[in-house]
């Protein structure tokens, strides 16, 4: 392993060489863009590899060799891709995205995933999956694994099932049945389906585990109105069941031996739990508990469980060998965010991608065999090392006490010193910021600011407990965490507070909202991007969405607090209150928080005689996936945080 760190800092002594990178400013394109290099996979034999990037304007798919040559080409659409996975050496799984309307169900709009086959090897087209089944609508709910079985590759989706003719009758001689997903395996080959198990009952929510064989071994069904949950066998036998019908269970995975399950369960004080039980049945075991773990390895082909990455002990696999190479890969690229995006089926060869101080995204591959790391794309190449602004945590301490952090970038080349200042909290809220290249952050950076992003309460990097703590403090202590941020900043004389404006997405443009409104004479300005504007709306959106799900009622009835205090912690409730000009920007196909959150923010504002502006982006989702609208986002709120304060 000594021989791998040696071969990986050798060449990256060989990638930050400073040659030619005069400070310059970056124009905006550069960080509103979707990065040239959005994503990349193996195949199982690490003989190619499938990278979606953007060349001379052009977005497409590039396929390159063992020798890093590309073999093949295939231009993309500005549409919205998911993920992609190879199947065998010779096809390529590209999931992709719409946006649909559906006035007249329990939802306005839903996002669709589309699954194809895209062949890389031959010429022939692509194919949809369920397209050449006219019972099924040709959408995926859930992908459940692929599996290679007697020498051909099977894939698992959730499916919806139609029935023939009826009132409505308009796909084809179908009409629409039910929103509860049956399991359905496709020949990859043939492009053809066949069901392995049927929906669920009105109001269960299903969900299911297959085996190396592509057989169901674990189906979890949930009970909507009573909260009842159980996990059955193959054979239909009961492995475990709630009994005090709390409902809140989820599948995590088969066991590294494929013998055992592990779920996952909420408990009554709402701190979540991790538990393994054999297939056979029997007394489930804690799983990992006590360990702050931020994700799981799985096998691609088996589903079962290789690994997890520990905060503290960094990777930890069930093979020794493994675990000596996931750990050399970490070291290697110790100065930086580093992600092992995808490996082949005996981890002999890594995908790995980095970024962080003086790296804006690049991709490497690792051959464990050899010991060498090869550098075959990067994210960004309009940014130079010297461009990205500094990147480090800073620990401060909440008002009541409680220990806090956020990621504070630095402007590049300025001093740390009285800095006007960007408050970035980021959306979920249960999500967390870390030290890795935020092209937000970035962006306004790059214009003279320092960026703050507070990890309130209620973030997800730390224990439970301080997680739990933002139970029911939206507009509460989750808001003057942020601001608490903002005061420990100032103390330590890195930002001047007088010159801070507040800027989010979605519980992030919340919390820009509440900081200028529930909050007072912080913020020179906020920019809110697809927020919830009001407690009640979002609550009732979900609830709806949800088919009236009482355990979606129950969680969102825990997570926000007593329905008395919403309105208290409603920005849409006091637009008069607002004291800062307030940018409002919103996908108009946002399908998690409506845009008609910002037009009736801005209706209220409007009223009030609030200084507001409303940009509506057209075609754009909750997560800003296409280019030209991200990019439009990003110009309005730089520009608008340059009007109102400026960074000279």
């Amino acid at each position: 392993m000594n021989i791998l760190r040696v071969a990986f800092t050798a060449f990256l002594l060989v990638l930050v060489s400073p040659a030619a990178f005069a400070q310059k400013q970056v124009p905006l394109t550069a960080y509103g863009m979707l990065p040239e290099v959005e994503n990349a996979a193996i195949s199982p034999s690490g003989e190619s590899i499938a990278v979606l990037l953007t060349e001379d304007g052009v977005r497409q798919f590039i396929f390159l060799n063992s020798e890093m040559q590309v073999f093949r080409r295939m231009g993309m659409r500005d549409i919205k891709v998911r993920y992609f996975e190879w199947v065998g050496e010779d096809d390529l799984l590209l999931v992709t995205s719409q946006t649909e309307d559906l006035r007249g169900f329990t939802t306005d709009k839903a996002e669709f995933a589309v699954a194809q086959l895209v062949p890389v090897t031959s010429s022939g087209p692509a194919e949809i999956i369920f397209s050449n089944e006219a019972h099924l609508l040709d959408s995926i709910y859930g992908n459940y694994g692929k599996r290679f079985i007697d020498g051909k590759w099977r894939l698992h989706f959730g499916a919806l099932e139609l029935k023939k003719g009826g009132v409505g009758s308009r796909l084809g001689g179908y009409s629409f049945q039910h929103s509860r997903p049956y399991l359905y395996a496709v020949d990859a080959e043939k492009n053809r389906a066949t069901r392995l198990a049927p929906a669920a009952n009105e109001g269960v929510r299903r969900d299911w585990l297959l085996d190396h064989q592509g057989e169901i071994v674990v189906r979890l069904d949930i009970d909507g109105n009573n909260g009842m949950w159980a996990l059955h066998g193959a054979n239909g036998s009961e492995i475990v069941s709630g009994e005090k019908g709390n409902g809140r269970v989820w599948l995590v995975g088969l066991g590294s031996a494929g013998k055992t399950v592990i779920y996952g369960r909420r408990n009554d004080e709402a701190i979540s739990e991790w538990f393994e039980v054999p297939l056979a049945g029997g007394t489930p075991q804690p799983f990992l508990k006590g360990k702050d773990i931020d994700r799981l390895y799985f096998n691609d082909l088996t589903g079962q469980l290789m690994g997890y990455l520990d905060a503290d002990e960094g990777p930890v696999f069930v093979d020794p060998s493994q675990e000596a190479s996931a750990k050399g890969i970490r070291a290697a690229f110790a100065d930086f965010d580093v992600q092992m995006k995808d490996w082949t089926p005996d981890f002999s060869k890594v995908l790995v991608r980095t970024s962080g101080n003086q790296d804006s995204g690049s991709w490497y591959v690792v051959d464990l065999g050899t010991g060498q790391a090869e550098a075959f794309a990067y994210e960004r190449m309009a940014i130079g090392l010297e461009e990205v602004g500094a990147i480090s945590t800073f620990d401060y301490v909440a008002s009541d006490g409680l220990e806090m952090d956020g990621i504070l970038t630095l402007p590049p080349g300025r001093e740390a010193a009285g800095l006007p200042v960007v408050l970035l909290p980021h959306g979920g809220p249960h999500s967390f910021d870390h030290e890795q290249f935020d092209w937000w952050a970035q962006a306004f950076a790059s214009r003279g600011y320092a960026v703050f992003q507070p990890n309130f309460r209620g973030s997800t990097h730390r224990e439970q407990s301080f997680r739990k703590a933002g139970y029911g403090e939206w507009g509460r202590k989750m808001q003057t965490d942020i601001s608490d941020g903002l005061a420990a900043l100032a103390e330590k004389g890195i930002v001047d507070p007088s010159r801070a404006c507040i800027v989010g997405a979605s519980y992030g443009g919340y919390a820009a909202l509440a900081g200028v409104t529930l909050q007072q004479d912080i913020y020179r300005c906020a920019v809110a991007v697809a927020p919830v504007s009001d407690l009640q709306s979002m609550y009732t959106e979900d609830y709806r969405a949800s088919g009236n799900n009482r355990l979606t009622r129950a969680a969102l009835l825990e997570q926000l607090g007593p329905r008395e205090g919403w309105d208290d912690v409603s920005p849409r409730r006091h637009a008069e209150r607002a004291h800062a000009p307030i940018m409002l920007i919103h996908g108009k196909d946002d399908t998690v928080v409506p845009y008609v959150h910002s037009h009736k923010m801005a209706d209220a504002l409007k009223d009030a005689g609030k200084p507001y502006e409303l940009i509506a982006l057209e075609g754009e989702d909750h997560w800003l996936s296409l280019s030209t609208t991200r990019l439009q986002m990003l110009e309005a709120a730089v520009g608008f945080v340059e009007k109102h304060n400026p960074a000279e």
